[in-house]
């Protein structure tokens, strides 16, 4: 087990995840066009929701993809990272929409777990991750976000505490 591989995709894993929160508080309500383009499932409600977007998704890849030659992983590592992240996000709030909870509403591990395991399976044999250092990745990343999630919500980065 690499302590120094396992810091370097938690830190690929909170980039990815922080791009579109960052990109929202920065740019706003400009270029945000929902994933879901406002679909609904059989349900009525909403496919993803309106805070899913194409800028959002496209924003993590592309911080995940430059981030990863600064920790000495491959760029194409990065991207694909930062597109399964938002596979595992994408999936979570399709979930938390059947389950009838509003966008942007917690769901402790429902919100961590998907975006930090289903991108850790998407590279495990490019970036030769054995079981353990998925899990331990994924407990640190549960554990990390929120603590993250608080510091950027005082930073006034994100408009909740979660």
């Amino acid at each position: 087990m690499d302590g120094a591989q396992i810091l370097r995709l938690l830190f690929l894993l909170i980039v990815a995840n922080g791009a579109p929160i960052l990109g929202k508080r920065l740019l706003g309500a400009a270029f945000a066009r929902p994933v879901d383009g406002g679909a609904r499932f059989l349900d009525g409600r909403p496919l993803f929701g309106a805070a899913k977007t194409w800028r959002g998704l496209l924003l993590a890849v592309l911080a995940a993809a430059l981030c990863a030659p600064l920790v000495g992983l491959p760029l194409s590592l990065g991207a694909r990272l930062g597109a399964f992240a938002m596979a595992g996000d994408l999936f979570s709030s399709f979930v938390k929409r059947r389950l009838g909870l509003a966008t942007s509403s917690r769901a402790p591990g429902l919100d961590q777990i998907p975006e930090a395991l289903v991108p850790l399976l998407a590279i495990a044999s490019p970036a030769a991750l054995g079981a353990a250092e998925i899990v331990i990745v994924t407990a640190l990343f549960f554990f990390g976000s929120q603590a993250l999630s608080r510091l950027m919500f005082d930073l006034r980065v994100r408009e909740r505490p979660f």
